[in-house]
Parts: C-alpha cells; sequence; structure tokens
C-alpha cells in the first residue's frame, strides 16, 4: 500500500475530509503517473522495433480515355476522328467590341 493511501484511510478514520480528499487526489495521482510511465516506456521500446508495413496504394486507378474530343464555346463536346499534334480546335475570340 502506497504512502498516500495510507494517508487517505487514516484522514478517513480521523474525520478529516479535507486531508482525506488531499490525500485522495494525490494517490491518485500517483497511480495514474505510474501507468503512464509503464505505457511510454513500452511504446518507446516497440516504436523502431516494429517491421514496415507494405505499401497501399492510395490513389485510384486512372480513368481510360475512350475518344479524344473538343469543346466549343457553349460547352458541347464534340468526337474528334482525327487527332491534330494537341493544337487546340476551338475558337476562344470573341466578336465583342471594346468601349473607351
Amino acid at each position: 500500500m502506497s504512502e498516500h493511501t495510507k494517508n487517505f484511510i487514516d484522514a478517513l478514520h480521523s474525520g478529516d475530509n479535507m486531508a482525506a480528499g488531499d490525500a485522495f487526489k494525490d494517490a491518485l495521482r500517483d497511480k495514474v503517473g505510474a501507468a503512464l510511465d509503464t505505457r511510454r516506456q513500452e511504446l518507446a521500446a516497440s516504436l523502431f522495433n516494429k517491421t514496415p508495413n507494405e505499401a497501399e496504394s492510395f490513389s485510384d486507378p486512372k480513368p481510360e480515355i475512350a475518344e479524344p474530343g473538343t469543346f466549343d464555346q457553349q460547352g458541347n463536346v464534340f468526337a474528334t476522328t482525327n487527332a491534330n499534334d494537341g493544337q487546340a480546335e476551338i475558337d476562344l475570340t470573341t466578336n465583342a467590341k471594346e468601349t473607351e
């Protein structure tokens, strides 16, 4: 039995509730502290002794693109049968006149 537990029982027996409360807190603090220290030592011992796990794939497979296509200004998609070396097939110029 720890010293704090003995003090707690003695304080209860004598009717000193304030001292009993303090002794109880001290006993509980020691017990929790000892458990935490034990767990810290276990974690420290096993931290670098683990075997590495196999790496998991974190990305989904890339979707397949059936046929290349082009967009018009309204957002419609048109399939193209012959690809033209990556050049844009959409006219992005506007007909609006600039005002000064």
